[in-house]
């Protein structure tokens, strides 16, 4: 089998997910055949250090043996069961442990399918919570400009990249957007904590306007992934819980990119000590192995639904493969390799050494800033460095990049002119040395006009 016998069969058949297919007329599919640790092997022997994670998912590696092992085990066993009056025990025993490692006081577990269904979850259940109690005049929710939630239309609605959203906006319902604490645009010697703080006087101000509308305030906790690695300071998370409360105000903490170690704790609701009224998690959830997602929420929330059958109370929402037992096991075999080898800890010298090899794209005439959360760094190229005029999107010097970094072995995806390392936790020092030095070289050659 050769890499051209697999891609000509996939383009006969298969349409790719977030990809304009007639980009595949001049650049191939690369076919992946198998993987191991950090790197991915196409069908004739070339490798790829998998440095994005495989869209931000894998944290321990491609076909990690305790994971492997876990879902051969579960796979003898139960493969799936209904979820609705039936049960297993390791939806029940993965339920426990994300009680157990969760921000204080989320104590119920609501499963589904991917990360979009899970915000799907979480904005359903404050909707029908405030209906529950009797305040059917909250319908509205407040998200941030710059934010992704996902491509289901209500994920999709509480999000804000027009990339994603405009071409659907007919379909979608109307949110309120708040202009964000995105740390890029503070003022030169500004600190990114005295930032966030000013910005927020613009959340409190639609707060204080529409709370008796709003069920919810909709946020992913400290760094805005999809929306170009834009970061900001957890001040903001923790003024934010104090006016949700204050105003009687879900919060909503989409932490499936963040959580699971990204930003240098497990959760990065940690970094402000709070807890939201919903957590979204996925993506790393089964350490990308298979499609998981969890909505953890509150008693409270959970008791505004229990009530006699009659009462029309029960939140009857479903997927088909909720709680499968498979990815249920592969998320207890990952959390596991948190909880057994002390992963936050070693992260950080994992995150200091991806600072220390980027350090030099600083100085770069044609990058604005380099940020980094923890497990996430990210490069912004732009046309002009003392205004920050970015290249225009039709030139896509991303893409140049990402087919650099490919021709020498790395697989960088940017986000438009965003060139970001993501990389598993199994990452050694020597490889993310090799993952800057082949993006300094791809940047080198996106830049040149």
């Amino acid at each position: 089998m050769t890499n051209r016998v697999v891609s000509d069969r996939d383009l006969s058949v298969l349409w790719h997910p977030c990809t304009q297919m007639k980009d595949h007329e001049t650049f191939p599919i690369i076919p992946i055949k198998k993987g191991s640790g950090v790197w991915l092997e196409d069908f004739e022997g070339n490798r790829y250090l998998d440095a994005i994670s495989s869209w931000w998912v894998n944290l321990f590696g491609h076909s990690n043996p305790a994971i492997n092992a876990a879902i051969k085990e579960q796979l003898d066993t139960l493969e799936h069961v209904i979820l609705a009056g039936f049960t297993h025990e390791a939806a029940v025993s993965l339920a426990e442990k994300l009680v157990e490692i969760t921000p204080r006081g989320l104590s119920r577990c609501f499963y589904a399918d991917n990360g979009s269904s899970a915000v799907e979850v979480a904005l359903k259940m404050s909707f029908h919570y405030w209906r529950n109690l009797g305040q059917t005049q909250k319908t509205k929710f407040i998200t941030l400009e710059n934010s992704y939630h996902g491509e289901t239309l209500g994920a999709l609605a509480v999000g804000n990249v027009a990339l994603y959203k405009e071409t659907y906006g007919p379909l979608l319902m109307d949110v309120i957007t708040v202009p964000g604490p995105d740390c890029y645009y503070r003022e030169p010697g500004e600190s990114w904590e005295n930032y966030c703080i000013r910005r927020f006087s613009l959340m409190e101000a639609i707060l204080e306007r529409h709370a008796d509308t709003t069920c919810a305030v909709i946020v992913e906790p400290l760094v805005q992934c999809a929306g170009n690695m834009r970061m900001y300071d957890p001040v903001y998370l923790k003024l934010l819980r104090e006016a949700c409360n204050k105003y009687n105000v879900h919060l909503i903490a989409d932490e499936i990119a963040v959580g699971f170690g990204r930003t240098g704790s497990l959760f990065a609701c940690e970094q402000a000590a709070i807890t939201p009224d919903f957590i979204c998690l996925s993506k790393g959830l089964t350490g990308g192995y298979l499609p998981l997602s969890a909505v953890l929420t509150t008693d409270q929330v959970y008791q505004a639904f229990y009530d006699d059958y009659q009462k029309l109370t029960a939140f009857l929402h479903s997927h088909s493969y909720t709680g499968n037992a498979l990815a249920c096991r592969a998320s207890l075999a990952t959390i596991a390799i948190f909880q057994q080898q002390n992963i936050i800890e070693k992260n950080k010298k994992l995150a200091e050494a991806m600072a220390k090899a980027a350090a030099r794209f600083s100085e770069h005439p044609q990058v604005a800033e380099v940020r980094q959360t923890g497990m996430i760094l990210a490069i912004e190229l732009v046309k002009n460095k003392q205004t920050r005029e970015p290249y225009p999107w039709q030139e896509r010097r991303g893409l140049r990049v990402y087919q650099y970094a490919l021709s020498k072995g790395v697989l960088l995806r940017p986000l438009g002119n965003v060139i970001y390392f993501m990389p598993p936790y199994v990452v050694t020092e020597d490889e993310i040395w090799l993952i800057a030095d082949v993006a300094w070289a791809g940047i080198q050659l996106a830049v040149q006009d």
